[in-house]
């Protein structure tokens, strides 16, 4: 299933984004709560929730009929504990700067 997100408002500290589903003739709408306090403190950028808030409503269960969700505080750990090990990754695999090759002049 795929959801396209329509719209975002913002409701006492969250901001609420709005997602629909076309399945055939039937449109679905969601609805996704993510708190902007905590996606600070966890280093999400406001600009990183929209997919985040898609891939929640990507995880859910065929057949389930909840509409509104929270991207909650578990799931933004799970996103830095992931981008951390993203990053070490990465760092692990760089290459060490080539070192200059000593010359010895001189020596008899």
């Amino acid at each position: 299933m795929q959801y396209i997100l329509t719209g975002f408002s913002h409701d006492m500290g969250y901001r609420v984004f709005s997602f629909e589903t076309i399945d055939g003739h039937v449109r679905q709408s969601y609805r996704v709560r993510a708190d902007l306090a905590l996606a600070r403190k966890h280093g999400i950028a406001v600009q990183e929730l929209p997919l985040l808030c898609r891939a929640l409503l990507e995880r859910r269960k065929e057949g389930e009929s909840q509409r509104a969700y929270t991207f909650e505080e578990a799931d933004m750990r799970e996103y830095e504990d992931l981008r951390a090990a993203r990053i070490a990754e990465a760092q692990k695999r760089r290459t060490p700067p080539r070192r200059p090759a000593v010359q010895t002049s001189g020596q008899a």
